[in-house]
Order: C-alpha cells, then sequence, then structure tokens
C-alpha cells in the first residue's frame, strides 16, 4: 500500500490485519485496524501518534502531525 504516513513497519502489520489497501482500511477503520495491531503484538509498546494517527491521515491524505485535535 503506498499512501502518506505507510511505511514498510505498519504496512506489513495492516497486512498481517487482512488490510492491503485504503479501502480495506477506510472499511475496517483505523480504531479497529490499530487494535487488531495491538491485539497481535501484545508484548509490544505500539504508540497511538505513531499508528492509529498515521492510519487515520493516510486515509485523509494528511501528513498524522496535520491531524487537527478533533480528529485525533
Amino acid at each position: 500500500m503506498k499512501a502518506k504516513n505507510i511505511g514498510i513497519t505498519i504496512a506489513k502489520k495492516l497486512n498481517e490485519t487482512g488490510v492491503f489497501t485504503l479501502a480495506d482500511l477506510a472499511e475496517m477503520t483505523p480504531k479497529i485496524a490499530y487494535q487488531k495491531i495491538c491485539d497481535k503484538y501484545p508484548e509490544k509498546t505500539i504508540p497511538k501518534c505513531y499508528y492509529l494517527y498515521s492510519l487515520q491521515g493516510a486515509l485523509l491524505d494528511l501528513d498524522w502531525r496535520e491531524l487537527r485535535n478533533e480528529i485525533k
């Protein structure tokens, strides 16, 4: 998947949860995708600002740091 904020590591983890396209991510929602990633890797701390915000930013074609507070 090529999208803002989605590098190799996040893309791999998304693929493991069944997300391969932005349409898949939109259907699943960033919140559920983030939770599935956290559930798959319970031993790791997965920062919200790096994953959840990145996923939402990808859907909006924005850098995660540009997300409005209401969206975060």
